[in-house]
């Protein structure tokens, strides 16, 4: 079920200026198509929060069924593939465990989702990530990547802490966001590429710019949509 009422919309598409160590310069943004031009915007059934999606993409959102509460929205594809999940009421916080070697996709910073009045707290980043190990074939703990929205301080180094793609929303936390599988995830190039490195081509797809341009365009109902990031 959808609830609120969509709307056409035409935002900016986010070009962002992630870099994926081994295929890109420090600063560059993958290379990419352009997104879809017809778009519509999907507002929660609390009426809390609002994103633009591709108007051929599918929302499932069965309001009131969440097990703790909160919103329970899936975002699929016109092929019915599950593109990215919305999840709110979910407990945040998070330990660092043993690090893993990481790699950054892409990064945008997502001010519209900034708590009001908390100077200290880190701006919430829309990031595509990965970790583990470089030469694995299939996704397998520790090996992954995810795209998602996150407050955890960017990495600097070439390991990292564990995955945590959470944000700050009441009454606790939410999730916008999936894990990269590439049986779902279409992806160009050698079906025999590594794991992380079939990550890395699926950045420069048409579907993964319209993935990205929807999550990053997750903001309070009501407010405008913000430029992106230059």
């Amino acid at each position: 079920m959808q609830s609120g009422t969509p709307s056409d919309t035409s935002p900016g598409a986010g070009t962002g200026s992630g870099t994926a160590p081994g295929t890109t310069t420090p600063g560059n943004a993958p290379t990419s198509a352009p997104p879809s031009p017809g778009w519509k915007t999907f507002t929660t059934s609390d009426g809390t929060l609002s994103f633009d999606y591709p108007a051929a993409w599918i929302i499932k959102d069965p309001a009131g069924e969440a097990p703790l509460g909160g919103e329970f929205v899936d975002v699929l594809n016109a092929a019915g593939k599950p593109m990215a999940a919305l999840r709110t009421n979910i407990v945040t916080g998070s330990e660092c465990g043993d690090q893993q070697p990481y790699v950054l996709i892409d990064s945008q910073p997502m001010q519209a989702l900034a708590e009001p009045g908390v100077a200290d707290q880190a701006v919430p980043r829309y990031v595509f990530e990965g970790r583990g190990d470089f030469t694995a074939a299939k996704a397998s703990p520790p090996t992954i990547a995810s795209y998602g929205i996150t407050m955890m301080p960017e990495v600097t180094g070439p390991t990292s802490c564990p995955m945590f793609q959470l944000f700050l929303w009441p009454p606790s936390g939410a999730l916008f966001g999936q894990v990269y599988d590439p049986a779902t995830n279409t992806t160009p190039g050698d079906p025999g590429l590594p794991y992380l490195e079939k990550a890395k081509l699926y950045a420069t797809t048409a579907e993964y710019q319209d993935v990205k341009k929807m999550i990053t365009s997750l903001r309070p109902a009501g407010a405008a949509v913000s430029e992106p990031a230059k």
